[in-house]
This record gives C-alpha cells, structure tokens and sequence, in this order.
C-alpha cells in the first residue's frame, strides 16, 4: 500500500472519547481509533478535531462544555509539540504540513453550543474554530436537523443571520447534519463554499444525514467539498437500518452519552446483535458517486474515527486511508486525482472560507 497521499480529514472526535475517559493530554489510551503512529501510517497531515458536546440539557450548558472541549483540543496540541499544531488557514495547514507536524483544525459540531448567540459564535472564531456544524441530532431554535422533526422550515431569520455572520467571519457552514431544507437554505444565503466535513451520499444509502443529488449539484456549483464517511450506517441499506435499532437502543440507556457505563451497555448490545458488513468498497462507491455528480473537485474524507462504534473491514483506524486509495487506484484513480481526494479539494475551500 501506498502512503503518498496527503490526507486532511474533516472530522475526528477524539476529544469527546478523551473527555469521557479523563485522559484531556493523552493520545495513547487503550480502545480508540486514534493515535499519533497511526496517523502519521495513515498520511494524515492535517485533522479537523470535533469540538462536540451532545445535544442534551439546556444550551448554556452545551456553551460551557464546547469551550472546555475547545481547551481539551488546546492543551492536546501543546502537550505534543513535535507532532500537532494549531492551524486556523490553509497557509498555517501547509507550513506546518511540511515541518512534519499534524496540521491541528477545530470544527464545532452542533449550532446548539451558540445558545442563540452571535457574541458566542464570534468568541468561537477567536479561539480558532473554524467551522461551526449548523445542528447535530437535533433541530437548534433556528435550523433543522436531519434527524429531528421539522421546525422552521430550513432556517428561520437568525439561522440566515448565522450563516451570513459566518460568511463575514471566514469560518465554515457545515452542513453534515441537517435537513436537506436547511442545505438548500444555506445554499441560499452563503456566498462561500458548500462544505460538508463527513457526509456521504444519499442515492447509495437512504440515510437522512446523507447529501441527496440536488444538492450534490448545487456542491458542484459553489466549488464545495463533501467529505465522504466511513460510518457503517451511512454506506449501506442493511447497516442503515442495523443504525437505526441502535439509535433506539443508545436513547433507552440510563447513562450519560459516551461516559463508561453507557460504552459499555452499548458494546454488550452491539456484541450480541453486530452490525451487517460494509466494507472499503462501499466507501469508494460513495466516493465515486459525489465525483460523477459533482466533480472530482467536490470529494473529500472525513473518516469520522472516534465517532462511531464501527467501521466498515479495512478501514478500522486512522492508519487505514492508504486502503482506500489503494482501492481507489484498483478502480483506474490516477494519483492526482487521489490527492484532490485526500488534500487539494479540502484545502482549497478552507482557502476561499478561512483565507
């Protein structure tokens, strides 16, 4: 295999799998998707780290967890100084991409950490983040969800207001996550690229986090990125429908999200009813269609390690993106086309959002 391929990767969330085992400094806990070896085995040479907090419980509150979350990050990069740093543009991600180092991103998931506060979301842009996930599993006040009941439509008048606040700011709209309404509507009203940090398509898996063609289009028109997933229930109809028993599952557990005793109720389950197959040829089938829809100058990875209880075969950790460009290489790929993939395209809309 091949380790040629430069990789920035949309979305990681190790830091919530840190936050939960009280291990803020460390990268070496036993049971995760990431690590420092394994990123540098897999190529990755710049990482958007998830500063997500779950939805559950008032907003202020998810405010005070997103800043910690932003420090947890922080403190993660200065405790390895050899190996990550902070990156807020593509020129920061190419000057440290090429002193060795792990270009070291921040991306908040889910609009509710705002608590409807513009003055929050601009203190999140000072402090580094530089993309801000509309929703998460919920509708926030102002956008909907992919995976709530509808709201207000798409997004209502403050939505627009964030999303033009963004704009203004240089900091990402990433529309992973929400109702297919509130892309188009953010398609809208955005005067910056489309942007999709881990996502996959929806012609291939009827899940309702993925991107549908119509929108896939409008990704091609704007010069955005999708990129592509690997979460199991995103690939395939049978892990899709394998995901949504889970779902069912993880909101009857009497544990916080993600704390041990939830981990562990949720592997006994998974244990005794795992998930159906997927594999790296689904993901390259994703892959392939947001290329043929919206040009390979519209497909990105965002891997998703550290989120997800499982992973397609082949694709178990973050030293495994080699398998599928290899993959990839097997279906007539030629190598430019693979670093598009792994690292120009993504780059490329950072620099027209961020600078």
């Amino acid at each position: 295999m091949s380790g040629a391929i430069p990789v920035i990767d949309g979305h990681n969330d190790l830091a919530w799998r840190l936050r939960m085992q009280g291990l803020p400094a460390e990268m070496n806990a036993t049971g995760l998707h990431t690590d420092l070896p394994r990123l540098r085995k897999g190529g990755v040479r710049a990482q958007f780290w998830s500063v997500y907090v779950p939805c559950a419980g008032p907003e202020s509150a998810a405010t005070v967890k997103v800043l910690e979350q932003i420090d947890l990050v922080r403190r993660l990069i200065e405790a390895h100084p050899d190996h990550l740093a902070l990156a807020t543009n593509a020129g920061e991600v190419e000057r440290i991409a090429d002193s060795g180092r792990v270009a070291s991103l921040l991306g908040a998931e889910g609009g509710h950490c705002l608590d409807d506060s513009l003055g929050v979301l601009r203190g999140l842009y000072q402090l580094g983040v530089r993309y801000l996930t509309l929703t998460h599993g919920r509708n926030t006040n102002w956008a909907d969800s992919a995976t709530d009941e509808p709201k207000v439509g798409g997004l209502s008048a403050f939505g627009v207001e964030v999303v033009r606040e963004l704009n203004r700011l240089g900091m990402m709209a990433d529309l992973s996550h929400v109702a297919p309404s509130t892309m188009h509507a953010a398609l809208d009203v955005s005067t910056a690229p489309a942007f999709f940090s881990h996502s996959s398509a929806r012609a291939l898996c009827d899940h309702p986090r993925n991107v549908p063609d119509d929108v896939l289009a409008r990704v091609r028109d704007t010069g955005g990125v999708v990129m592509v997933t690997f979460v199991p229930f995103f690939l395939n109809e049978a892990c899709r429908q394998w995901g949504d028993e889970l779902y069912r599952v993880e909101d009857a557990i009497p544990a916080e999200y993600g704390s041990p005793e939830f981990e562990r109720l949720q592997r006994e389950w998974i244990a005794a009813n795992p998930c159906p197959p997927s594999s790296v040829r689904d993901v390259a089938d994703h892959v392939e269609h947001v290329r043929d829809v919206a040009g390979i100058e519209a497909v990105g990875i965002g891997g998703d390690f550290d989120g997800t209880e499982v992973l397609p075969e082949g694709l178990e950790d973050v030293s495994a993106y080699p398998v599928l460009f290899d993959e990839l290489r097997g279906r007539g790929w030629s190598d430019a086309e693979l670093r598009r993939l792994g690292w120009d395209n993504t780059l490329r809309v950072l620099r027209d959002t961020c600078g």
